[in-house]
Parts: C-alpha cells; sequence; structure tokens
C-alpha cells in the first residue's frame, strides 16, 4: 500500500522570501506543509519584539496566514547556532519554543551540540541537564524536541548515541531526527551507523522528524534524490516502513536553492514527483 505521508520542503529553500512570501510559494506548487526553518523563525522573533503578544502572536498571525493558504507547519527547525553547553543555552531557546507552538509545530529539530572544548562526559551532561530543563517548559504540549544526527566527532552521529542523551533525560517531549546525508557522511567516515537502515531501526518509534537530503560523500551538499548523490533510498524507505515512521517526509535540500525563483518553482514540481516515488509500493520491491 503506497504511503501518505504529508510530503514538504525546507522553508529555508525560499530563504530570500518572507515568511508569507515563502508560504505563498508553497502554496501555488501544491505543497501543504512545510518544515520552517531557523532563518524564517528568527524574522518573526525579530517582529516579536515589537508586538504586545510577542513570540506567540508572532506564530499565532502566520499560522492564521499559512492555514488561509492550505499550509501548515508540523516540523520546525530550532536555532541552528545554538550551543546546548552554554550556560545561557536554554533561556535562549524558550522564545523559540514559545513561537513553534503558536506557530502549531509538533516537531522541533534541535541540534544537540556545542561545548566542543569540554572532555566528553562533561558535554554529555550539560546537554542532558539543558534538555531537561526544555522538555520540562514542554510538558503537557505536543511539541517534541527532535535531535537531529549530526557529523562532527564531537557531537551525535549515530542513533545509539542519541538514544543514550534521550534515555539520560526521559520524558515525552523527545525523539529523533534522521538527516539522511549527515549519515552518509559519518558512515563513509566510518562513524556513525553504517547504513540508513540501521539508524531508522535503532531509532524506532523515537523516529518523529526527517531530513531527507543526498550527497556524494565529499561534504554537506543538501541535494535531491538521484542526483549525484549515492544515498541507498532504498533502504530508507524499507526501514522507515519498517518501524512505522509517520512524520513529514521533509526534504531539505538548500543545495538546491542556488537557482532563480522560475527554476526553484520547477524543482519543487520535481520533488513532488520524487517523493510519489519514493513513496511507492513499487520502489521498495
Amino acid at each position: 500500500m503506497a504511503l501518505i505521508w504529508p510530503v514538504s520542503v525546507w522553508s529555508s529553500y525560499y530563504v530570500d522570501l518572507s515568511p508569507e512570501k515563502a508560504v505563498d510559494a508553497f502554496s501555488a506548487a501544491g505543497f501543504s506543509a512545510t518544515e520552517f526553518s531557523d532563518e524564517h523563525a528568527a524574522v518573526l522573533l525579530e517582529r516579536a519584539k515589537s508586538l504586545a503578544g510577542g513570540a506567540e502572536s508572532a506564530g499565532r498571525a502566520l499560522r492564521v496566514y499559512a492555514a488561509d493558504r492550505g499550509v501548515s507547519f508540523p516540523q520546525g527547525h530550532l536555532y541552528l547556532k545554538v550551543d546546548l553547553c552554554a550556560a545561557d543555552a536554554v533561556e535562549v531557546l524558550l522564545p523559540w519554543l514559545d513561537l513553534f507552538l503558536a506557530l502549531g509545530i509538533t516537531a522541533g529539530v534541535l541540534h544537540a551540540s556545542g561545548g566542543w572544548k569540554l572532555e566528553a562526559e562533561e558535554r554529555f551532561a550539560r546537554r542532558a541537564e539543558a534538555l531537561t530543563r526544555l522538555t520540562a517548559y514542554l510538558r503537557g504540549t505536543p511539541l517534541v524536541i527532535c535531535l537531529e544526527n549530526l557529523t562532527a566527532p564531537t557531537a551525535p552521529r549515530s542513533a545509539g548515541e542519541l538514544n543514550a542523551l534521550i534515555d539520560a533525560v526521559g520524558g515525552a517531549n523527545l525523539g529523533i531526527c534522521l538527516d539522511t546525508g549527515h549519515l552518509h557522511l559519518a558512515a563513509a567516515a566510518g562513524a556513525g551507523d553504517p547504513t540508513q537502515g540501521a539508524f531508522i531501526r535503532a531509532a524506532g518509534s523515537r523516529l518523529k522528524a526527517l531530513h531527507i537530503a543526498d550527497n556524494d560523500t565529499s561534504g554537506d551538499q543538501h541535494l535531491l534524490p538521484f542526483g549525484c548523490g549515492t544515498v541507498d533510498w532504498q533502504d530508507v524507505m524499507r526501514g522507515l516502513r519498517e518501524v512505522g515512521y509517520s512524520g513529514l517526509f521533509n526534504f531539505e535540500v538548500p543545495g538546491e536553492r542556488r537557482a532563480p525563483l522560475s527554476v526553484r518553482r520547477e524543482k519543487l514540481r520535481y520533488a513532488r514527483a520524487l517523493s510519489d516515488i519514493l513513496l511507492s509500493d513499487e520502489f521498495v520491491l
């Protein structure tokens, strides 16, 4: 049976447009969902400084604007440059959580990184402490912080490392985001999980978000599948089916945005066609 997950493209694909114009562009291309980028979130948080309701008002206004155009934000990317080991990490992220709740985001992707100069045990402890405080703030809400696999040796690269951090924190507001491009690079370097399927199976029911991207292992190119990249997409799709993944099928492809708006519009048509193929029963046979 063909899968029917919501398909989206990370809104940073239109980083040069305002959040409203990006919504318009995705709506015109037939997308009913997008992962809200940290760049567009930063725009809203800047607006929020002049609004009586702050981040909540800015988020609600865009949520209504998007809903009127048939678009929602099931997934969003929290501040990319946050140092989760820094003393002010929680205070930095709290307005982002307020904004995401107002936008209706239920999967907030986060890099569990930072503290590069710390010893491994101290780094782990500080990350766990920050996540404990953040999930306590979210208790009783639908927003889940989804920890993303990364590529640096001082950051979590495998599902096992992400699971260990989640186990140390506990709580219902933590999950995992698989970045297929990051995993492809880590595996090529002999780190992380050896295959996409191995990561997915190890993440299991904790897998709540996806960054679908391809590369040829020479760098984190963030490309659509089946270009010059070499990710094993059948392995990805078999794994997702096996664990019963039900979140957003989200393309994180800023490598595809180096083109005029007219070309990017056509690439969205291609992304839609790719998703139809990847989600079909025939693809995994």
